[in-house]
């Protein structure tokens, strides 16, 4: 069935959710993995993040702001995510402005973590050249030995909210006349404007 216009949600986060769950429920190899692309004063670059919700209008992601993602992001606050699950063969593309979320909500997701990936973030100076594997695990072992009971927050990692400027919606078919509609914000109106761009 098309992806019509007179049909799709205003508020295109409806939509997201709606294709997030499905895919989530189609069996998609974790559907919350998005790629993140940057731009900073070493070029372009792009890998795979976890999204961890929307809040505010805004997505979430974590990372070591030491890292290269970290070092563009100070270096400009503009980014660009993808979303693509082939079970139900959709793709969310979204741009936006990027900012730092606070020490106390960055503070209770990080509690919410894994111990081992608490003790992980604590370790790793990310996208640091390190000699060896060798060197990580006994900077774990370590960083496990001296904290028993609660990790330490780092200081360089903490999380971030990208709130579109656009977000654009694409379903596959098979005559490769593919749905794209695109939902602009308008900050004159308050309101999302749709369009649909040719496939």
């Amino acid at each position: 069935m098309p992806l019509l216009e007179s049909e799709a949600p205003r508020d295109p986060f409806a939509l997201f959710d709606r294709w997030f769950r499905e895919a989530a429920a189609a069996g998609a190899l974790q559907p919350d993995a998005m790629t993140l692309a940057t731009s900073g004063e070493e070029g372009v670059s792009a890998r795979m993040v976890l999204f961890k919700g929307i809040e505010d209008g805004a997505f979430l992601f974590y990372s070591n702001y030491g890292s290269r993602k970290g070092r563009d992001l100070a270096w400009y606050r503009g980014a660009a995510l993808v979303f693509y699950w082939a079970v139900t063969r959709h793709q969310v593309r979204v741009s936006g402005a990027v900012r730092k979320l606070g020490r106390p909500q960055t503070q209770e997701y990080f509690r919410s973590r894994p111990r081992g990936a608490q003790l992980s973030a604590l370790a790793s100076h990310q996208s640091h050249l390190v000699r060896s594997r060798e060197i990580l695990e006994k900077r774990v072992a370590e960083l496990d030995a001296r904290y028993p009971d609660e990790v330490p927050l780092p200081n360089d990692w903490g999380g971030y909210a990208l709130r579109p400027n656009w977000i654009e919606f694409w379903e596959n078919r098979e005559d490769r006349l593919h749905d794209r509609l695109r939902y602009t914000w308008r900050a004159s109106t308050g309101a999302w404007r749709i369009e649909r761009l040719a496939p």
